[in-house]
């Protein structure tokens, strides 16, 4: 049974098994229930997620059976998520798939919900318990609040009524990555958006796009190639 059943938690996946397999298996130790969304893996690692499915009584999308469209997908899963929780009178979670949650983080997220709020955010940290991409402005703030800096989708509440004001089918479909652009929306439609420093979660940025780690190691190579490959749009 779900810990919190108005809440509808997805995880995008793009192979990067095992560490894919860690954070499901984190979601599902908390107590809630997970959907996880398979954009385009591998046959082997489709087939993983399968085993993981049937195991651990998860649902999983294959997104490839609804659209032809490359990954990534996100603007894909987050109008089919949006419209689920429309349906359902539910808040979206989204968990990436190299973030490992705890039962505290997800229970943090939803006390915090309040028909004023957009997003809630958790704060990510590294394995030494620091502050971590994308939140290293956060390392300056020593109490949960109110952030008008973007948010990341590693681990984000969107309320039920920020959902109902905001129809992602309007985002646009030449991007690839939605989160800076949905959490300054949250503001511009004048709801408050909420950063917890108080319980992070563990972030092993870029797990499941290793070339994105050109960022940190070669940030000339990363820029040439998002630029001439057409990668990463934000």
């Amino acid at each position: 049974m779900a810990h919190e059943p108005n809440v509808h938690i997805i995880m995008p996946v793009k192979d990067a098994m095992p560490m894919a397999e860690q954070a499901v298996r984190a979601i599902v130790a908390s107590g809630y229930t997970l959907t996880v969304y398979d954009d385009n893996s591998t046959a082997e690692n489709a087939a993983r997620l399968n085993a993981l499915s049937a195991e651990l009584n998860i649902r999983i999308v294959h997104v490839a059976d609804y659209t032809d469209h490359p990954s990534p997908n996100y603007r894909w899963v987050l109008i089919d998520a949006q419209r689920e929780c429309l349906a359902n009178g539910q808040h979206l979670v989204i968990i990436e798939s190299d973030v490992i949650v705890s039962k505290s983080t997800l229970d943090a997220l939803c006390a915090q919900v309040n028909p004023r709020i957009g997003l809630i955010a958790s704060a990510t940290k590294d394995e030494k318990g620091i502050i971590n991409f994308p939140y290293e402005y956060a390392r300056k703030m020593k109490t949960d609040g109110v952030c008008k800096k973007r948010l990341s989708f590693c681990c984000t509440l969107l309320t039920n009524e920020f959902l109902q004001a905001y129809d992602f089918n309007l985002l646009d479909p030449e991007k690839n990555w939605y989160d800076v652009h949905i959490s300054h929306t949250a503001q511009n439609l004048g709801f408050g958006n909420i950063l917890l420093v108080s319980n992070p979660v563990l972030h092993k940025p870029h797990s499941s796009r290793p070339w994105k780690q050109l960022k940190y190691t070669n940030p000339l190579l990363y820029y040439w190639r998002k630029l001439t490959r057409h990668l990463d749009k934000i």
